[in-house]
């Protein structure tokens, strides 16, 4: 079922597609789409506040010895949490990335549920060793 719906979000893509059909707009579109939603969320912590930064160096013991004690001393760096506003700006801002996505997608002739299948897969069976 979630199969199809990914196929219907790209087939819908793909009807609505007819001002930016070109690779090169498509391209171009999604790296914009990608800088709106960094743009969204630097506007969470500057200009709303819900959320901070707090980045500082991580500090890891040397004698942690696996990847789970590991996770212990990681952190995001973010403080807070989204507002109603901000979040409604950000999931827009990345709708339009997977929408581009999805037109990069059609143009090149992938399926955009395989895609995502096969990163689930390598994630899935190379854990930790996927880190990139």
């Amino acid at each position: 079922m979630k199969d199809l719906i990914c196929d219907e979000f790209q087939n819908v893509v793909s009807e609505l597609l007819i001002r930016h059909h070109s690779i090169l707009d498509v391209l171009s579109k999604l790296s914009e789409s990608s800088a709106r939603v960094n743009r969204a969320l630097c506007k969470s912590v500057t200009d709303c506040g819900c959320l901070s930064i707090e980045a500082k160096k991580i500090h890891i013991p040397e004698n942690v010895q696996s990847f789970e004690e590991l996770k212990k001393y990681l952190d995001d760096h973010l403080r807070g949490t989204l507002c109603p506003e901000c979040e409604e700006i950000i999931v827009e801002e990345l709708g339009k990335s997977l929408f581009y996505t999805a037109a990069l997608c059609n143009l090149l002739g992938l399926n955009l549920y395989d895609v995502f299948i096969e990163e689930y897969k390598k994630a899935s069976a190379l854990g930790i060793f996927n880190l990139t």
